[in-house]
């Protein structure tokens, strides 16, 4: 039946003679063929090879350093030092003058070998494949500074990248009365580089105050460890605090980091004395907006029972743990009869 179909399709012209007739038989073999291979190909499209995409290459940051307004950078000629130039400062704008070149050569937000092709394309009119090499001599471009609650705050001259944690970790780190937060102001009064080593103006940068949880810092996650940029200010300002003072072993200033209870505090403090009135323990606290303090009594050993909520504590509480009356009276005597006795004439009867 396949055959009669063929033939049909074919439309075979009748065969007049031998030759015709072997002919004739060998264009049917040659179509039969093709037919099966169509066929076989049909049914079976899963058996073609399936070519995957190529993986996209992930790219890699250029961390290079890019030049900038302030830098001093060297330039060097092969074998024409009438044109090399020890010493080059960029100006304000990020140009550049250089020898037999009549108009000035833009040098910031580019990187040395960058720098060094321009230059050889430039002097190319002059000389026959310069060789030019560029090297940075003086980092004054890429300030940053550090204030407030750290170690060693100052001023920063980056070479390369870096991040908020970084910079911490160089600075000693926050005092113990940092505050909560880490402060990034942003300054746009500096010339800016764009990601393909382009300038921009300050009107394309936008003004930013970046407030950063320090304790996120101090962690090293990237949302909380910004890369920082050029003229960028780090303020770590001075936190929140509470005092506990009276009879407790160390009376000290408190970071009000965290929220914090009297328990947690007292504890944070040493601990209080044995001779302490802790039913009648003091939080003096200032009430916004008037010169008035607030007093209030707190049972401190109830708390510790478990007897009465723990107190959660404001900035600038002052936590005291006064001395009981009776342990006053002893330690009075103490203080007063004990180093008497000792001086006391001592007189033996026999």
């Amino acid at each position: 039946m396949f055959v009669k179909k063929d033939l049909a399709v074919l439309r075979l012209p009748k065969p007049t003679n031998l030759s015709s007739c072997l002919s004739l038989a060998l264009l049917l073999v040659s179509h039969l063929g093709a037919q099966a291979q169509t066929s076989g190909q049909t049914q079976t499209p899963s058996a073609q090879p399936q070519l995957s995409k190529p993986t996209d290459v992930p790219s890699v940051a250029d961390d290079r350093y890019r030049i900038g307004p302030d830098d001093v950078i060297e330039i060097r000629v092969f074998n024409r030092p009438q044109i090399s130039r020890d010493s080059v400062r960029v100006d304000a704008r990020g140009m550049i003058r250089m020898p037999l070149i009549e108009e000035d050569i833009q040098a910031a937000c580019l990187t040395e070998s960058e720098l060094s092709l321009k230059l050889q394309k430039l002097y190319s009119e002059y000389l026959v494949t310069p060789q030019i090499d560029v090297f940075v001599k003086e980092f004054n471009s890429n300030p940053v500074s550090l204030v407030g609650a750290v170690g060693k705050p100052g001023r920063f001259q980056l070479q390369r990248k870096i991040r908020l944690m970084e910079l911490l970790t160089l600075a000693g780190g926050p005092t113990p009365s940092a505050g909560r937060y880490v402060q990034i102001f942003r300054s746009d009064e500096r010339l800016k580089c764009g990601g393909g080593g382009d300038q921009q103006s300050a009107d394309d940068v936008t003004k930013a105050i970046i407030a950063i949880e320090l304790n996120q810092v101090l962690k090293g996650s990237d949302p909380a460890n910004p890369f920082l940029q050029p003229g960028d200010i780090v303020n770590v300002p001075e936190g929140d605090q509470i005092f506990v003072v009276g009879n407790v072993v160390k009376p000290s200033a408190i970071p009000l980091r965290d929220p914090i209870t009297i328990s947690n505090a007292v504890a944070l403090a040493g601990g209080y004395l044995d001779d302490s009135q802790t039913d009648k323990v003091r939080i003096i606290r200032q009430v916004p907006g008037v010169t008035a303090k607030k007093e209030l009594i707190v049972n401190l050993e109830a708390i510790n029972r478990r007897g009465a909520n723990d107190v959660t504590l404001e900035a600038g509480d002052i936590v005291e743990i006064p001395v009981s009356s009776g342990h006053r009276f002893k330690r009075a005597l103490t203080y007063t009869i004990a180093p008497a006795l000792v001086y006391t004439p001592l007189s033996i009867v026999r």
